[in-house]
């Protein structure tokens, strides 16, 4: 088995593009950075979103995607990937990101990071892969990636190991969040589970 690290820290600013005939500001596009990048606040420093309020913030200040799941959209979709395609702040490889529980925590770097919630994606991710229909493959998928809290600040570099250090024992998954939103039996799963993001508290509460 591999031994869960990163594989490249990714940063990007917001930038202004054309989409669908209207200017649109967005910061998924990212790119590798070398060396070791500090983690500061809720962004990696050089990174930003261009709206807070669905993206970044405390329970979104860092994405994370998988290596594995990149190579399934290579070898099983076609896609050509590379690392920060899906906007993601953190490739890695050697761990399961559908299987973890919300609330883990993570030793990266001399960071500590905590999982928040899955990835849904917004039309920005069909603009980055100039395919509008592209959010709803990506959810089809149910290769979401995690977005993850900062517990503690500190800085992280391509070939840091993944150290999870806490599970939870509720059992929620990341893959259990995602099919809660059309399970009510998932969704009230949720409800055990505290911190919750505010968007999933409505899901965890709403009437089953």
């Amino acid at each position: 088995m591999t031994t869960p690290r990163v594989v490249s820290v990714n940063v990007g600013v917001v930038r202004e593009v054309e989409w669908e005939g209207e200017l649109v500001t967005s910061a998924i596009w990212k790119t590798p950075v070398p060396g070791r990048v500090a983690l500061r606040g809720v962004n990696f420093i050089g990174d930003d979103q261009a709206d807070r309020s669905v993206h970044g913030g405390r329970d979104k200040a860092v994405y994370a995607y998988a290596q594995e799941d990149y190579d399934f959209w290579r070898e099983e979709q076609g896609v050509n990937t590379f690392f920060g395609l899906f906007g993601e702040n953190l490739t890695v490889e050697g761990i399961d990101l559908s299987s973890a529980i919300l609330g883990e925590r993570w030793r990266v770097g001399s960071c500590v990071l905590e999982i928040a919630q899955p990835r849904l994606p917004c039309y920005k991710l069909g603009m980055r892969m100039n395919d509008p229909y592209f959010p709803r493959r990506f959810q089809a998928a149910m290769r979401m990636g995690a977005y993850l809290r900062i517990i503690g600040e500190g800085d992280i570099g391509a070939n840091d190991p993944i150290e999870v250090t806490d599970r939870p024992s509720h059992g929620v998954t990341l893959h259990t969040m995602v099919g809660a939103l059309h399970d009510p039996v998932k969704a009230h799963a949720l409800g055990s589970v505290e911190a919750l993001p505010r968007f999933w508290r409505r899901v965890a509460d709403r009437d089953h």
